[in-house]
């Protein structure tokens, strides 16, 4: 027996979220299709507003609620220290720590040949901008221990030595491989203290 369109669109839509195959979509339909009508209303309002009430901060570019966003708009960070990561998850995870009190600029993703993402896809011409008009005594590349981050860390590596800036990266605390994302408090707040100057 068939599943009736309105199941079969639903399984279709959330096969397009990450690591979301065929049977946990059709088991998360299964699931909503089970809640009471308020709930499914609450959560549809709830996804129809995530683009309504998100903005990008023009300093940082990271996801915000406010231009600029909360970081951004705080005196008392260190105006001298630049962390780039790729993305503003990333942002989170080191705010996490409450060891770093700089400023962030975001990426928006990481170099990658596979996926076709080339270094003029990602937010390096304002990264660029952002170095000429602010003196920055040390730039940190908090970026991901794969081959995607050690490649973004070779390309930006190599652009910004002109700029006489100190350049570090996180220790190697983190095992290759791994997503910034996904590491804990601890490893972070040691790749922090204890980066490497490139």
């Amino acid at each position: 027996m068939p599943l009736p369109r309105a199941i079969q669109s639903l399984i279709t839509e959330l096969q397009k979220l990450p690591t979301v195959g065929p049977k946990t979509a059709e088991r998360y339909a299964f699931y909503l299709l089970k809640q009471p009508a308020e709930q499914l209303q609450k959560f549809a309002q709830t996804i129809a507003e995530l683009k309504e009430k998100i903005t990008i901060c023009k300093n940082c570019l990271a996801i915000a609620e406010k231009n600029p966003c909360q970081i951004c708009a705080d005196s008392n960070r260190d105006k001298t220290t630049l962390c780039l990561v790729a993305d503003s998850r990333d942002v989170l995870s080191m705010e996490s720590t409450k060891q770093y009190s700089g400023q962030y600029h975001v990426l928006g993703g990481l170099i990658n040949t596979i996926e076709n993402i080339k270094p003029e896809n990602l937010n390096i011409k304002q990264l660029i901008e952002k170095i000429k008009q602010v003196s920055f005594k040390e730039i940190i590349l908090a970026l991901s221990s794969n081959i995607e981050g050690e490649t973004t860390t070779l390309y930006l590596t190599k652009i910004l030595k002109p700029y006489k800036i100190k350049i570090s990266r996180l220790a190697k605390g983190l095992p290759t491989g791994t997503d910034l994302e996904y590491a804990d408090e601890m490893t972070l707040i040691n790749a922090l203290k204890y980066r490497n100057e490139l």
